[in-house]
């Protein structure tokens, strides 16, 4: 049946129109990628009183991290001798792959979405945890017991942190009564969710931060004690893949927070509407993303023990309550 629809002047033509669009998002994701470790490495230096990269590519920089990367492909791909090498070669790919599919799902403005389906934030969710098993194939086949303890540490704290991620929307989707990101996004014309759910914004952000692996929630890769974490045995595009997966999230997760707290492309005043709504959407992708960087110069990271019970003792709990509290703050909107 596949074969009869590529061979077909229709299907072909709309097989080639989908691939040209998702070659055409990869880029854009590249990009991103590329640029948001230089924008990463240079807040970092201006909050470290340094100058960050400099060199390559003119005063900014700018071509460093094209440098870096060239460097890291050109690595040789080393497989150590006792790894179990069918999971140790799909791991990279089985924990990068979701964070591309889900960006398909994002809408950045009212026009400009890949794919429009009515349960965007379920398919969001559903999808995201699937990198969690790519990150624990990761530690076990690498047969190296940093790996292994890193990857155990990744499982357990997605795991973790993904039940108060999910609670925290729950909110959202009770004052929108609809899981359609473009939904969520036209019921804040008059006021963002933020402004609503201040709690469920804050619950939402820190568990966003710890699945995203990044300080202080940074415990599968913390250096210091693990070397590399889960993907310690791995060089080359292998390594990259890891890489290119952990800014991808982040990508995702700012477009996320965006949509769902921040009114995604809709201006913060009527009378600003002049102004493209892709602008406004670039600008609170921009400021989540330097909240992120903000953090990894901030914040030391936390014990173990500490991650797992702020997750299940605090933000749990909070996320129940918010829920709880959202149920009555719908209630009472109906009143009015």
């Amino acid at each position: 049946m596949v074969q009869d629809l590529l061979h077909s002047p229709a299907g072909l033509q709309n097989f080639l129109i989908f691939f040209g669009l998702a070659v055409v998002l990869l880029l854009v994701i590249l990009g991103f990628v590329t640029y948001a470790i230089l924008a990463e490495r240079k807040v970092l230096g201006f909050m470290q009183l340094r100058y960050g990269p400099n060199q390559v590519g003119g005063p900014w920089g700018l071509l460093q991290t094209v440098a870096d990367v060239l460097k890291l492909l050109l690595k040789e791909d080393t497989m150590p001798k006792l790894v179990d090498k069918p999971l140790f070669i799909i791991a990279p790919v089985i924990a990068f792959a979701p964070s591309f599919v889900v960006i398909a799902t994002l809408p950045f403005t009212d026009k400009l979405q890949f794919a429009d389906i009515g349960v965007g934030l379920l398919y969001y969710i559903a999808i995201s945890g699937l990198t969690t098993i790519g990150i624990l194939l990761a530690g076990w086949s690498s047969n190296n017991k940093y790996a292994l303890l890193g990857g155990m540490r990744g499982a357990a704290q997605m795991i973790s942190y993904e039940i108060p991620l999910v609670m925290s929307v729950l909110g959202v989707v009770l004052l929108t009564g609809s899981m359609n990101l473009n939904e969520i996004v036209a019921a804040q014309e008059n006021v963002w969710y933020i402004l609503l759910q201040p709690i469920g914004f804050l619950v939402f952000f820190i568990a966003s931060v710890a699945e995203l692996n990044r300080v202080p929630f940074d415990l599968p890769e913390a250096e210091n004690e693990l070397i590399a974490g889960y993907f310690i045995e791995y060089s080359g595009f292998r390594f990259a893949f890891f890489m290119l997966a952990e800014y991808v999230y982040m990508f995702a997760m700012a477009t996320l927070t965006t949509v769902l707290f921040l009114g995604g492309w809709l201006p913060p005043f009527d009378f600003l509407g002049f102004i493209p709504g892709a602008v406004w959407f670039a600008l609170k992708f921009c400021a989540v993303t330097f909240i992120l960087y903000w953090f990894r110069s901030t914040f030391p990271r936390i014990r173990a023990d500490q991650l797992m019970e702020f997750g299940w003792k605090i933000l749990l709990p909070v996320a129940l309550a918010n829920i709880f509290l959202t149920a009555i703050l719908k209630e009472i909107l109906k009143l009015f």
